[in-house]
């Protein structure tokens, strides 16, 4: 039924979740795997551009600043990098074809360009459960998928764990 699944990552506890559906409808349907994780710059820890303010006291500052979020920007890819390729390997191992790809921009524009461009026939993703305010103003990645992409979607839900009883 499937040839190409889309496996949309991030470095949410979820993500495992998502990954292992995806390998287990690769399997069941011979298909192949992309997975992707996109840096956005609105995501947590991403650093923030430096614009050097052009009368500062401090000009060497400014310098310090930008080469410092650089780096943490690099370790950020790094670390993206790192992730895909230790679930390329597993998929692998599992007997699925798998490639991996990393990009930086809007997740879900990313999503949907990439899934239309590899001619997925299903994307697989996680979703973060904004909502509210939070939602409003950051947008719900699933949801610009859901209506966006060109193909079928499928939102993994992560189980969740029922609080325990003090009986």
């Amino acid at each position: 039924m499937f040839q190409k699944i889309l496996v949309a990552l991030d470095h949410a506890d979820s993500s495992q979740t998502v990954f292992e559906k995806a390998v287990e409808l690769a399997k069941t349907n011979h298909a192949e795997l992309m997975l992707l994780h996109v840096i956005s710059p609105i995501d947590e820890g991403v650093p923030t551009p430096v614009y050097p303010m052009p009368d500062s006291l401090y000009p060497m500052q400014h310098e310090a600043l930008i080469q410092s979020s650089a780096q943490l920007f690099s370790q950020l890819e790094q670390t993206g990098l790192d992730k895909l390729r230790t679930q390329d390997a597993a998929a692998t191992a599992a007997g699925v074809r798998c490639e991996f790809t990393q990009h930086v921009g809007d997740p879900g524009t990313s999503i949907c360009a990439l899934s239309q461009n590899w001619n997925a026939d299903l994307i697989v993703m996680g979703r973060r459960g904004r909502s509210g305010l939070s939602e409003f103003f950051l947008g719900s990645v699933s949801n610009h998928v859901m209506h966006h992409a060109h193909c079928s979607v499928l939102i993994v839900q992560e189980a969740l764990v029922p609080a325990s009883s003090n009986a």
